[in-house]
């Protein structure tokens, strides 16, 4: 049980990390479609009004969201790496460092992915009501490859939320089971001091 515990443990710990990587390459591609086909049908970024197709700007609106995602992303890197320099990924027993640790990246984790889905979803939803798609496509004719339809980069928060929530989860699901596995050693000594008094 013991053994188990401490392999499960050392896989939360590099699953986490790698959520976080996850959210925060997420961070980086999101933007890329909207880039390819919306940057240059607003001429003046200074002016959101001067685009040359309807709903254009959201490309610039979105900018401060992504930008925060960005920063977002490496917090989550960082303290998802908090748990390999306190030693929670191999600890036979957690002090107060590991559970503070583990409880800002529960915290950490949780309210990013909740707020950037929340995000996503409402942009996803802006993009698809007021981006002129038949304008876009006639505009960026002489460009093959360039104009799409796709939601891919939205829809995919679904997937980078939710294996962070399910990296969270599984944090705390360890956690748990290391106080069990922590007091069951405590009986087993108390009990074997018991027998050799």
């Amino acid at each position: 049980m013991y053994k188990k515990q401490m392999t499960f443990q050392r896989a939360v710990c590099l699953l986490t990390i790698v959520a976080s990587a996850i959210v925060f390459l997420y961070s980086l591609g999101m933007m890329t479609d909207l880039y390819d086909m919306l940057y240059t049908m607003i001429p003046d970024p200074t002016d959101l009004d001067s685009a040359k197709v309807a709903g254009a700007r959201i490309y610039y609106d979105m900018q401060d969201f992504n930008r925060m995602l960005l920063r977002l992303s490496i917090g989550l890197i960082l303290l998802a790496a908090a748990l390999f320099v306190t030693n929670t990924h191999s600890r036979r027993k957690y002090y107060i460092g590991n559970y503070v640790t583990v409880a800002l990246n529960a915290v950490a984790g949780i309210g990013v992915a909740a707020w950037g889905h929340i995000q996503v979803m409402a942009y996803r939803q802006t993009y698809l009501n007021t981006v002129d798609f038949e304008q876009l496509e006639r505009r960026l004719r002489s460009k093959p490859g360039v104009f799409t339809r796709s939601t891919f980069w939205f829809d995919v928060n679904w997937f980078v939320f939710g294996f962070m929530l399910v990296a969270v989860c599984l944090l705390i699901l360890n956690t748990v089971w290391k106080i069990h596995v922590m007091k069951d050693e405590q009986r087993l000594l108390a009990e074997g001091k018991a027998v050799s008094a």
